[in-house]
């Protein structure tokens, strides 16, 4: 009897020393486990009288029922006081200012192509991407782009091999629509194009939204009217415009638009156009004795930096953050 006395008042000295639910889990393994210190007390009670027996067995059960309330109350206190101390650890002051979400915005030049998509869309154009990689027949050949043309040297395109390039033109799709599509066709074509330059207005990639229009008496004049109806919309109705005669191999006649700064009087160009060429229309299958066409390039950087007042082309691709923010209300 005296030993068990013993034995409660160490177990519940353990109970009470345990700083953690691990250490508290391990005295109970230690004494009421299978092979606890405790449970061997039972075992040993097969050796006493049947009086000492029964005697000893109520005492260590009831003494049993009290080490596992204890150990419960105790493993409650510590559940609290780990609960308590990731509390304080984890405080947090309201009072203090919170921290900042910064929101991105759309890039300037995604913005200003959004911009020119929405015009067009009003009038009926139908969006259409296409690819990067093209070959030769479809981004030079089929455009009447002779041979000997400077455009295709290598110091002004980038070739794969003697057959596939980096695009220089989204004109590559017009060719691909007439060749897929039945007249009418009114499309256009916005996306990423690749040429060998790198200065304060040139990157050797840059974006391009060209348009196609095919139909039964298509004339100068309805590409003129889109023109002028564009540019006012873009810069507004004060803005001055000329058209310049020019050459394009794969338009006749063709034109380059000037806008004229009202101040110096100077011409600046911002975009090509022209009558689509009767040999590109037959080299896709289309009769140009029953249907005219036209079709007009815009630089999306230029008219971007013209919107903007931005000098220099290569801070589009510069990742300047104070640059960029510039634009988030636009």
């Amino acid at each position: 009897m005296l030993n068990l006395n013993k034995l409660f008042k160490e177990i519940k000295i353990d109970i009470k020393k345990t700083k953690t639910i691990v250490e508290l889990d391990q005295i109970k393994i230690k004494y009421l486990g299978k092979k606890g210190i405790l449970t061997e007390y039972i075992k040993n009670l097969k050796n006493f009288s049947c009086i000492d027996k029964k005697k000893y067995s109520i005492i260590i059960n009831q003494k049993k029922q009290e080490i596992i309330k204890n150990i419960k109350q105790h493993s409650q206190y510590l559940t609290e006081m780990i609960l308590e101390t990731r509390i304080k650890k984890e405080k947090i002051d309201v009072s203090l200012p919170g921290r900042r979400c910064n929101n991105g915005c759309l890039h300037p030049i995604t913005q200003t192509m959004n911009y020119i998509k929405n015009f067009f869309f009003t009038l009926g154009f139908q969006s259409i991407n296409g690819l990067e990689i093209e070959d030769e027949y479809h981004n030079f050949d089929a455009l009447n782009i002779p041979k000997n043309h400077p455009a295709r040297n290598s110091h002004d395109t980038f070739w794969f091999d003697s057959n596939r390039l980096l695009r220089t033109h989204t004109s590559n799709m017009q060719i691909r629509i007439m060749k897929s599509e039945k007249p009418p066709i009114r499309c256009i074509f916005p996306g990423k194009v690749y040429r060998h330059d790198y200065d304060i207005t040139h990157t050797p990639m840059f974006h391009q939204i060209e348009g196609l229009i095919v139909d039964k008496n298509i004339t100068f004049s309805n590409l003129k009217w889109i023109i002028y109806n564009f540019l006012y919309y873009f810069f507004g109705k004060k803005v001055s415009i000329q058209f310049r005669p020019s050459y394009f191999p794969f338009t006749t006649p063709s034109a380059e638009v000037d806008i004229i700064n009202q101040d110096t009087l100077q011409t600046l160009e911002i975009l090509g156009c022209g009558m689509v060429h009767p040999n590109v229309l037959t080299n896709v299958n289309i009769d140009p004795n029953i249907y005219s066409a036209c079709a007009f390039g815009i630089g999306v950087e230029r008219m971007t930096m013209l919107r903007y007042e931005i000098y220099d082309i290569r801070s589009f691709f510069d990742n300047d953050l104070r640059f960029l923010n510039q634009f988030k209300y636009n």
